[in-house]
């Protein structure tokens, strides 16, 4: 994914994904890329997700991380509210895709749709 503001960017995902589990494991300047500043977001010891320095693509993207439980969506939801994202739909229950379809979604610094999903029923 492409960001405007890369250190806000890296900052708001930073933040962000650590309440899934995921942290900032690699990064790179345009002066080792050849082109530009690259920083990758996983779970150790592999980054799965990238951001790079660029004009943000237009129109704005969606993407979703899985993950395994429904108090994760509402951590993903709260820790991405308070690193500057805009709401884009509370965590809850999305019965129009399935019947245990749980997310959150919250659009990041340049407008894309960042979700967390589990697909997993109530555990409670």
């Amino acid at each position: 994914m492409v960001a405007s503001d890369f250190q806000k960017s890296k900052a708001f995902y930073t933040q962000a994904l650590s309440a899934i589990g995921y942290s900032l494991l690699a990064e790179w300047p345009a002066s080792v890329t050849g082109h530009t500043d690259v920083a990758g977001f996983g779970e150790p010891p592999k980054p799965d997700f990238w951001i790079s320095r660029g004009a943000p693509n237009n129109p704005p993207v969606h993407v979703a991380f899985r993950v395994h439980s429904r108090s994760l969506v509402h951590a993903f939801y709260q820790a991405a509210i308070a690193a500057g994202g805009r709401d884009n739909g509370a965590p809850g229950l999305r019965a129009h895709y399935h019947p245990n379809y749980y997310g959150a979604f919250v659009l990041d610094p340049d407008g894309h749709n960042i979700e967390a999903v589990c697909h997993e029923p109530d555990s409670q």
